[in-house]
């Protein structure tokens, strides 16, 4: 007893004294001046554990991580990754599917909160049935007024899983990504490959069929906050459902058919351009050249496999009024290694692409079995993806991706403004701050180095708050709540 009173006496002089007060054990209502501290570890001894919170200093050792309030920078939309037929189809038929759902979309004491999902309309490489659109009809045929257009296909699971999701979290929002137009629409006549028949009339209903989706999922009750146009349009493969569109032919689309569609019909859904990789940076700049078009486009969409990943901040400084998405980016076979994946994760994605004027940081599949599928027979494409979750049998593992898209969208709330932090070096920290709407501030620090760990202090409102021993390859976010 004497030493409780001891240690009580000394915590309010120090206090008291403003001196140095690291890591006090108590979890519970926020004290003044103190940041809630959550932390995941290459070694994976911790996952997005909560640690004991750091307070305000009188000094500051080590690196010096700063935030500047007065500057402020993009408006982040939400972090997440891609609902593809096979993510819902695995996440549907497991009997631990409710808890599967809230663990992503809930806000809960071990939940991750995800904010943003990505839609593929209908087919992708990631297919656990036939790859289908919503307007396919024998070979041969046409349907401009898109009679045989339908949703049902997504009914099976897709759309269960959606509402769902939203019932945990009804802030959720959707973004919309078609990988072929329906077949008849293509020179080819197949959902593998080929070009958009370059014509008027075919322009038109396709600008017809976006609508339709749109109306038929709102008519479900599941808004499209946002779409790209095309799924990497410069890609054409035949082994699975793939379209070429060309920046001139997206430039017309957009200007002439589905802009002008989506006014005269109070569309309010987001147009996003491009949809591809970092390295062809031509391909959207010459799309939003076009200033008819570009009173259409909300944005730019990039993935990240190949190419230069701050290639979006080039972008942003010719078109500073075009928003920035990042949307695509899978981890896989090829690196299984958590503390790899984590800081790799932090340091191109999640850090890295907020850091260039990323409204939204999206990986790949939500969800994989432990196959890399479950995927259709001679379906090509990616056969060794790793899903943010692995779902086997009834159970389901959280991979490195889980707790790297954690430290963002568990904390970082759609709504939240980039606050502008240094980075100390590639290879030692790498920062990135925010203010969400409610006033509460989230900073996220990633030590890349493979051998050192990192002690810092956050510095930040004329205040020094002090962390020790950051170890290596990992991750932690700070966050302090608005005092009343």
């Amino acid at each position: 007893m004497k030493l409780s009173i001891s240690l009580l006496v000394f915590v309010l002089i120090a206090r008291h004294a403003n001196a140095l007060i690291y890591c006090i054990p108590f979890k519970g209502p926020q004290a003044n001046d103190e940041y809630q501290v959550y932390l995941t570890t290459g070694d994976q001894s911790k996952k997005l554990s909560w640690e004991t919170p750091c307070q305000v200093s009188s000094s500051h050792n080590g690196y010096s991580v700063w935030v500047d309030r007065t500057k402020t920078r993009q408006t982040i939309e939400g972090f997440g990754a891609a609902l593809t037929n096979s993510a819902a189809y695995v996440i549907y038929h497991s009997s631990v599917r409710h808890q599967i759902l809230r663990d992503l979309f809930g806000s809960g004491e071990n939940e991750i909160g995800v904010s943003y999902l990505r839609l593929p309309m209908g087919c992708s490489d990631l297919n656990a049935v036939a790859p289908y659109t919503y307007n396919d009809i024998p070979s041969g045929q046409t349907d401009f007024n898109l009679n045989q257009f339908s949703i049902n296909k997504d009914r099976a699971f897709v759309i269960p899983v959606l509402k769902e999701a939203l019932s945990i979290n009804p802030n959720l929002k959707i973004m919309a990504t078609p990988w072929s137009a329906p077949a008849w629409m293509k020179n080819n006549r197949n959902l593998n490959g080929g070009d958009f028949i370059d014509s008027w009339n075919y322009w038109h209903t396709y600008a017809q069929y976006f609508v339709k989706f749109i109306e038929a999922y709102r008519s479900e009750g599941i808004n499209i906050e946002s779409l790209t146009v095309q799924n990497e349009p410069l890609l054409s493969r035949d082994d699975y459902p793939t379209m070429k569109m060309s920046a001139d032919q997206q430039t017309a689309f957009i200007r002439d058919h589905l802009g002008p569609l989506f006014k005269q019909r109070d569309i309010h859904t987001k147009i996003l351009a491009f949809d591809h990789n970092w390295s062809d940076s031509w391909y959207p700049e010459q799309v939003v050249s076009d200033g008819n078009a570009k009173q259409y486009i909300s944005g730019v969409a990039w993935h990240g496999y190949d190419g230069r990943h701050d290639t979006p901040s080039a972008f942003h400084d010719k078109f500073s009024d075009v928003d920035n998405y990042f949307t695509e980016i899978s981890g896989g076979s090829w690196d299984t290694n958590f503390a790899s994946i984590l800081t790799w994760d932090m340091r191109i994605i999640f850090i890295g692409q907020t850091r260039n004027w990323a409204k939204t940081a999206l990986l790949w599949s939500i969800a994989l079995d432990q196959n890399h599928g479950p995927k259709v027979a001679n379906l090509g494409g990616c056969d060794d993806c790793r899903g943010v979750i692995t779902v086997q049998n009834n159970n389901y593992t959280k991979n490195a991706e889980y707790y790297a898209l954690g430290h963002m969208s568990k904390f970082v709330k759609p709504g939240a403004v980039r606050l502008e932090s240094n980075y100390i070096s590639w290879d030692d920290l790498r920062t990135a701050a925010f203010v969400n709407t409610d006033g509460s501030t989230v900073i996220v620090v990633s030590n890349p180095s493979s051998s050192k760990s990192a002690t810092f202090s956050l510095d930040i409102d004329a205040k020094h708050y002090q962390y020790n021993n950051l170890p290596p390859q990992s991750v932690v976010t700070f966050v302090k709540e608005v005092q009343n």
